[in-house]
Order: C-alpha cells, then structure tokens, then sequence
C-alpha cells in the first residue's frame, strides 16, 4: 500500500507541474494578446477550491490532478475554430450583448497569427520548463565529458562480430560526437539493427567500424521490461564533470533539450515504420511507476532529512525536464484535439482565408479523440504486462 500511495502521489506531483506549466503557456500568450479569459484549472472535473482574479479569471483546483485547461470566453466548441457561420453567429451575440468593441476581446475574433502563437504557446513553455531546470544542473552540478572505452567485448555478440576489440576509444557513434558512456548507451539503445559506423581510436589510429546492434530484453526497478539495442561491449570512462558558465548553461541546455527533442522524433519514426515493437510504448500507467520508482530510490538509504529532500528534488526535476519535452513534442502531432492539430486548422484558415467547414471539423475532432483514446488504452495494456501486472494478480489467487 505504502508503494501504491507513493506511485500516486508522485505521478500527481510531476504530471501537475508539467501540465500547468503548458496550460499557463497557453495562459500568458492569451493575455499577452489581450484575449479575455473565463477560466484556468488545474486537474478536470468538479472544482475542490476555486476563486476569481481581480481581472475575473476563475483558477480550479479540481478531483481529478491528471490534466488541466485554459477556458477563453465564448469557447464553447472543443475544435476552438468555429466555421464561418459559427462566427458570424457569436459575433452578432458579443455585439449585441457587449458592443462591436468587444470582439477584439474574444479569441475567435484575433488574427489567425495570434491564435496559432497561443497554440504552440504550451508546447513551447514545457520545452522552456526543460531548458531552464537543465540550465540550472549544468551550472550546479555539470555534464559528463571524457574518453570512452572498451573494456571488454562479449563473445558472440555484435561488437564482436564488427571487429570492435578490448582498448577501442570511441569518439564518435555516426555523426554524433561521444563524450561519456551515457551518451553512446542510449544512442545504440534507440538503433536495434540498424548499422552504425563506429569512430574509434586503435593505437592512435583512428577506424571506423561498423556495429549493428541486437533487439535485447533488459529489466531494471525504474522502466520494468524494454527492449532497446545491445551491441555487447564493457565500457569505461575517465569522465570529469564539466559546469557551463552563466552565460552559456541557457544555449548549453538549449542543445541538450533539442538532443532529446530529436530522439523522441527518431523514436517515433521508427516505431511508426515498425521498426521497433509497439509494446514499448508506455502511458501514464509507466510514468506512474517510473515516478514511484524514482522517489523510492531518492529515499532509500539517505543518511537524514535534507539529504533525502535533495535527492528526491534533483531526480523529481530531471524526471519533469524530461516528461515536459516529451509533452511539449507529443501535443506538436499534427492530430485533431492536440495543439498541432489547431495549427494545422489555423494553418489552412490563413491559406483558404476561412476557417474550416465545421461537419470536417467535427469529423477531424472524433476521429483525433478516438485515436488519442484508443493510445491511451494500448499504452495502458503495454505498461500492465511490462510490470508484470496481470502475474502478480493472478498471483493472488494461486
């Protein structure tokens, strides 16, 4: 029960930072463009507390902590781009409730330039919560640089059958530079058969060799069972800690984010193609756990209080720089419901001069619902048999 309640209350904690940093995204870019605003909530459903602003925004605190929303006035349609008549239709009801000058107040009525900018506002706000908590370790606490080499290749492997020997120095993996042992462990762990030119050091001769890593099943307390590519080979580092500046931890961690945006792109292509096995896809049941497992490890054998506190904030914010790029990038698919699906719509307003037919979006918007719906089921399927759900029920009555 202790493990189940710490699993809750940390996927609570990280999804409600993460989730509110987009909708205020979302939030300021709205009333930086003067758009009236009915309400911001944290969490759906019934409120819990609730209380106005003195600009009359209502701020939720609601049931259910696992999402969150901004409201704009006179949004009452889930596409937010009403058609033509829709339009022409509320315009007449602002005017004649409130006057014609009200309708530079409702965002329906703002240039379709500022309704995509406040669109792409939440996505972009999740990749600026990344950038600045990176920011902040690469100035307190540094990223690893060093020589990377190999200590030990395992028989009948595929380090072994590419030549690559015991002593290599690997500086590059492609066109990626090496710098840690980190760094090459997940970029062979995302390209399971896929050839990779290897860059090494022998005698002090650079080679190249080329590696093609295996698909293997690996099982560890923080991401359960995955399967990610293995070429077979020890490593070693002599990585010293490197701290950026001041100046530059901002474009030093702009870099680091836009690595991982990159990945998650590589990733998804791959899987698309079905080049890696769609049970590997995971949702909030693993989020869930990986935050559990996460704060479990921070607390563990912490020497006292503080100690302990430290920990679980690093590892909690390294956990909420990651899932925000994550979020950020995944609500960017140009799919109905998600922002990339409004900028696709607005994208076609500014081309064809008016909105999209309403019966098409409708159509757009079930269809993007029962795509995102259909996902959230099969990730949640994923992460039950990837935790061994279903074995430890069926445990329980055997």
């Amino acid at each position: 029960m202790l493990d189940i309640l710490t699993i809750i209350l940390s996927t609570v904690v990280v999804l409600s930072i993460v989730v509110t940093i987009h909708e205020l995204g979302h939030f300021w870019a709205a009333k930086a463009c003067g758009v009236a605003i009915d309400c911001f909530s944290i969490g759906f459903g019934p409120p819990l507390m609730s209380w106005r602003d003195k600009h009359g925004v209502e701020w939720r605190i609601a049931s259910i902590p696992l999402g969150g929303y901004v409201r704009f006035s006179g949004d009452e349609n889930a596409a937010s781009v009403p058609d033509q008549n829709d339009l022409e239709a509320m315009k007449r009801s602002i005017v004649s409730r409130e006057g014609e000058g009200a309708l530079k107040r409702y965002f329906h009525f703002k240039p379709v330039w500022q309704r995509a900018i406040i669109a792409a506002a939440g996505p972009m706000a999740n990749f600026v919560l990344a950038i600045a908590i990176t920011a902040v370790f690469l100035v307190l606490i540094g990223s690893q640089h060093g020589a990377v080499t190999v200590k030990r290749v395992l028989p009948a492997t595929p380090a072994a059958a590419s030549g690559l020997a015991a002593g290599d120095r690997i500086i590059r993996a492609d066109r990626t530079e090496i710098t840690s042992v980190g760094d090459l462990v997940n970029y062979v762990s995302l390209r399971a058969n896929l050839p990779i030119d290897l860059t090494v050091l022998r005698a002090g001769k650079p080679l190249h060799i080329v590696v093609t890593p295996s698909l293997v099943e690996n099982r560890d307390d923080i991401r359960g069972k995955v399967k990610e590519g293995r070429m077979g080979a020890e490593l070693a580092s002599m990585a010293t800690l490197h701290k950026s500046t001041v100046l530059s931890a901002i474009p030093d961690a702009t870099v680091e984010v836009w690595g991982m945006i990159k990945t998650i792109s590589f990733y998804l292509g791959r899987l698309v193609t079905g080049q890696v096995p769609a049970d590997q896809v995971s949702g909030i049941i693993g989020i869930g756990h990986t935050a559990g497992a996460v704060a479990k490890a921070s607390t563990e054998g912490a020497p006292n209080f503080a100690i302990m506190s430290l920990r679980l904030l690093f590892n909690f914010m390294v956990l909420i720089a990651s899932l925000s790029v994550s979020i950020g990038f995944m609500n960017l698919l140009p799919i109905p419901v998600l922002d990339g699906g409004h900028l696709l719509m607005y994208a076609y307003e500014a081309i064809a001069k008016r909105p999209l037919r309403a019966d098409f979006q409708a159509a757009g918007f079930r269809a993007g619902l029962a795509l995102i719906l259909g996902f959230m089921l099969f990730a949640a399927w994923n992460d039950l048999n990837r935790y061994d759900v279903f074995k430890f029920i069926g445990g329980l009555f055997t």
